[in-house]
């Protein structure tokens, strides 16, 4: 957990991702990245130099999925916890029977965590991508997208007023998993029946293939794209 502040305290010093009075939505779907975020940003907030307050919200898909272990997770934390139960899952995989079903599925989650943080009067909304995440994201654009693009640590939303933060952004994927690990973090098992079976599932593989002959490979990335310095590209 430490380790993990530190490098969220940098994010969030350097970044300027947490302002005083702000109101703070965490994501949770139940995954490990999201508990872990949530866990440290509890802990954050004892001695945070600015003063914010925590909510958890968890968008259901309606796949079955149970989320009373992050309810209990939640109380032990003292964070609010709003589960938002939808019909997502229903629409994507039943009614448009999608073959790329993330994009969208993305999409109708982040508009109705928008019309959850409205509800509860939220400003922000962090997210749990880490530094894996970021340089996945960026060899899912150049590949299926060809653009040069991943995501930023800090994105206001015009269309709904909310600003996205991620304060994983220096954060390791293997740390975030240590941490899932020592804390015993309730993981919920993901029912998406894409689950596994997506483009990013695809990239992942393939740094780690990559990193096998080039063990620095994914080090480096993160750090190109974390420092913006370094961009040597036609004008």
């Amino acid at each position: 957990m430490q380790k993990i502040l530190s490098g969220m305290r940098r994010a969030c010093s350097e970044l300027k991702l947490i302002d005083d009075a702000d109101k703070i939505a965490v994501g949770v779907s139940g995954g490990k990245d999201s508990l872990a975020l949530l866990a440290a940003l509890a802990a954050f907030r004892r001695f945070s130099p600015e003063r914010f307050e925590l909510h958890a919200v968890t968008i259901d898909l309606g796949l079955g999925a149970d989320y009373s272990p992050v309810q209990k997770f939640c109380d032990s934390l003292n964070v609010p916890y709003k589960l938002e139960k939808t019909d997502i899952g229903d629409v994507i995989f039943n009614v448009r029977k999608e073959k790329n079903p993330c994009s969208l599925c993305s999409k109708m989650r982040r508009g109705a965590l928008a019309g959850a943080m409205k509800a509860l009067g939220c400003n922000k909304l962090a997210l749990g991508h880490h530094a894996d995440d970021l340089a996945e994201t960026f060899l899912l654009s150049l590949f299926y997208e060809g653009r040069l693009s991943t995501f930023s640590p800090k994105a206001y939303m015009s269309r709904s007023g909310i600003t996205v933060i991620r304060p994983f952004v220096y954060i390791t994927e293997a740390d975030v998993t240590a941490l899932a690990r020592d804390e015993n973090l309730p993981v919920v098992h993901n029912p998406c029946p894409a689950n596994h079976n997506t483009q990013r599932e695809y990239v992942k593989n393939l740094i780690k293939n990559i990193t096998r002959d080039i063990p620095i490979a994914k080090e480096r990335m993160i750090s190109a794209l974390t420092h913006p310095e370094r961009n040597n590209l036609w004008n």
